[in-house]
């Protein structure tokens, strides 16, 4: 039986049985998949429908609730993804492949950045605030990432890092891309290698972009806290993503 890839969000915090995550509340599940009473009267996370429990395919439920006992709540593009389960299986998939890869140079808060900045571009709320609050995770520097949600190019991140955004932002608008392109990055110490791995991330978020967008995908509030305790700084010491 087909098996849905590792959770990307296990690899936000690889001890989760302590600290930030034991302050979010639990949501007991029901058989209408995942929502609490208090969602249900809310503003939906969504213009389609969030699919029953009871109708959901088994790897899918398996690992939706595996998410929701660990970190204690479900990321909406969850709940979202699983109206069509063959593309929920395929997306996290090739994020996984993609994301979760052991090898090249580029880190964890490197590419939570590339996520950040073409999402700006797009006007995506809902992989903004996501993607910021894990670079917050990863970076352990609230401050600068709330610089790069307000104007990246004047935030204190390296040359480095904006040649890399500058790389990632051509992708992500389909600029015409040169060897001049290949030339910035290789002064500041990517490979070609690292070229792809940048832009693999910028094409799938661009991708992810409009799909969030298309369906009004709302953030969980959850997000908007992460990163900005120091129980969150705790967790994150030993960060460690899962093997693919």
């Amino acid at each position: 039986m087909y098996r849905v890839p590792p959770c990307p969000y296990f690899s936000i915090c690889s001890s989760c049985d302590h600290g930030f995550w034991k302050k979010l509340p639990v949501v007991t599940l029901n058989s209408r998949l995942y929502e609490t009473q208090q969602e249900e009267k809310s503003k939906p996370i969504s213009r389609y429908s969030i699919p029953y429990k009871k109708d959901l395919p088994f790897d899918i439920l398996e690992l939706m609730e595996e998410i929701e006992v660990k970190i204690g709540f479900l990321p909406n593009i969850f709940k979202v993804l699983s109206y069509r389960p063959l593309e929920f299986r395929a997306f996290f998939a090739y994020y996984n492949a993609i994301y979760n890869k052991e090898t090249g140079h580029l880190s964890r808060a490197d590419k939570e950045l590339i996520v950040m900045v073409t999402s700006q571009a797009d006007r995506c709320l809902y992989n903004i605030v996501v993607h910021s609050a894990q670079y917050r995770m990863y970076s352990k520097n609230p401050v600068l990432a709330d610089q790069v949600c307000m104007n990246w190019r004047k935030s204190d991140l390296s040359a480095r890092e904006k040649a890399m955004l500058e790389f990632a932002l051509a992708i992500s608008q389909a600029d015409d891309i040169t060897d001049d392109h290949f030339r910035k990055l290789k002064v500041h110490g990517f490979t070609q290698e690292d070229a792809w791995d940048i832009a693999a991330i910028a094409a799938f978020y661009a991708m992810s972009n409009r799909l969030a967008l298309f369906v009004s995908l709302v953030p969980n509030d959850e997000f908007y806290l992460m990163g900005r305790t120091s129980d969150v700084k705790e967790i994150m010491r030993e960060p460690a993503a899962p093997k693919i």
